[in-house]
């Protein structure tokens, strides 16, 4: 077990004596105050006020053991926050950020401010114990680089980017890069299908994976494999991951809860009195004016381990939908609205609608959700718009994206009456990616040498 050298932030997070003389400009930046930066740097560093300091010149480097798993994590609110989390061998109680503003020409154009860690858990599974740190960036300005890297004493990691949202005043446009069913062995294609995917559209501003994002819940290896093979793209944009079926397997292939994805996704806070019973599997986010609205539904794995989820979430999903005064209203959910038959299975199983279709889809019609994306089923089908169960140009946009993973399964579904595009078979992996205008949400499915594969629009 390494560990660090004994803490000494002393000489390393000093606040600035000019900032005592001029305390009406302290405020100015990154969101730090006067009485912040008189405040001695220990005890401002506790994860809830971030503090003016110093840079550090002559530092020592983490090493992987030290730092693993650093990721970005989409926040309620991205014009103004940022979740940071991480991984570890030792604690690390007084880890924190460091983080400062990032000019035109690419060269800082701020004071640096650090922010303490908020959270510090040790997390054992699959034989390994790890501490996970989660530091949440506030008071940031919207539509605005910065850069961040990780102090612990007089250790630095190495400087990434970060950038804040629009605050969608002059009518910004975003994009966003959507995967699901990342699940694999080796997790090469995943790697190949999410790196491109950000290589070709670098400007996204965070990224979503709709579910299944590993083969197995509880193996710690595939967690770090998963997170490893996007580093570059994890550590500059956040991402917002929804709940799968596979998240809550354990080694033998049992069902428990999803501890892992639980912990290592520091989510948007659900109200008082859903916190604690559901806190991290299913949230909601605001991203320039779109709202997006994550569900989890795994109703029928975590029955017994939550008996009354289907109706507190469908009570919280009325209640984010009555509160949300955006223009676009997006859903998140793994399992697919629509039921589809087998093709060469005697199995009998009806074309229709999956119970999760049935209990969400006229909610959906009923708070005029305007797309709908899913996955489950590893094969990308565009139905078009749908409402009170039937073909109506009036209802949501519903996608069932395909996978970005290597677990396939060839030709296993019928076409289903609703279907308007559906990948050729045997299908490969795909990615979408989301535009976000004024007046439209473009869908643009790819496949994985970037090629177009379909799109579909939404406009009002």
């Amino acid at each position: 077990m390494n560990r660090y050298r004994e803490l000494r932030l002393w000489p390393v997070v000093i606040l600035l004596a000019a900032c005592l003389a001029l305390a009406a400009g302290c405020g100015s930046g990154n969101g730090g105050t006067a009485a912040q930066d008189k405040a001695s740097a220990p005890a401002a560093l506790n994860g809830a006020t971030p503090v003016r300091v110093m840079e550090l010149k002559n530092f020592v480097a983490f090493s992987q053991r030290e730092v693993f798993n650093l990721r970005q994590v989409i926040t309620r609110d991205s014009t103004t926050s940022r979740t940071i989390m991480w991984q570890s061998e030792g604690e690390e109680k007084g880890s924190f950020v460091e983080y400062r503003v990032l000019g035109p020409d690419g060269n800082p154009a701020g004071d640096l401010f650090a922010q303490g860690t908020r959270r510090n858990e040790e997390f054992t599974e699959d034989s390994q114990t790890s501490w996970i740190h989660t530091a949440t960036l506030n008071g940031l300005k919207a539509g605005t680089t910065y850069q961040y890297r990780l102090g612990f004493g007089d250790n630095r990691g190495p400087w990434h980017q970060l950038r804040t949202a629009p605050d969608g005043s002059a009518g910004d446009t975003f994009k966003a890069l959507i995967f699901t069913d990342s699940q694999s062995s080796d997790y090469s294609d995943w790697q190949k299908v999410a790196m491109g995917a950000w290589q070709r559209h670098g400007d996204a501003g965070f990224f979503l994976n709709l579910g299944d994002l590993v083969d197995n819940g509880q193996q710690a290896f595939q967690w770090r494999e998963w997170f490893i093979r996007i580093e570059p793209m994890v550590t500059a944009i956040p991402a917002a991951p929804v709940m799968g079926n596979h998240e809550t397997y354990t080694l033998d292939w049992k069902v428990r809860m999803p501890e892992a994805y639980l912990r290592l996704f520091q989510l948007p806070p659900l109200p008082d009195g859903l916190a604690a019973k559901y806190g991290n599997q299913f949230y909601s986010f605001d991203y320039g004016d779109v709202h997006f609205t994550v569900l989890n539904t795994q109703f029928r794995e975590l029955k017994d381990f939550e008996p009354d989820l289907e109706k507190d979430e469908v009570a919280w999903f009325r209640q984010d939908m009555e509160q949300t005064r955006k223009k676009w209203k997006v859903v998140l959910m793994h399992k697919d609205g629509l039921q589809y038959s087998f093709k060469h299975r005697t199995t009998p199983r009806p074309e229709g609608f999956s119970d999760e279709g049935r209990l969400f889809m006229p909610l959906f019609d009923q708070y005029g959700v305007d797309a709908v994306l899913s996955g489950h089923l590893h094969s990308y089908r565009n139905r078009g718009h749908i409402r009170n169960f039937r073909r109506d140009a009036e209802g949501p946009l519903y996608i069932m994206a395909g996978l970005a993973g290597n677990v396939r399964y060839p030709d296993l579904w019928k076409d289903h009456a609703l279907d308007t595009k559906v990948l050729p078979q045997p299908e490969t992996d795909n990615y979408l990616v989301l535009e976000a205008g004024t007046q439209e949400l473009r869908f643009r499915a790819y496949f994985p040498d970037g090629s177009l594969a379909d799109e579909a629009v939404v406009r009002k």
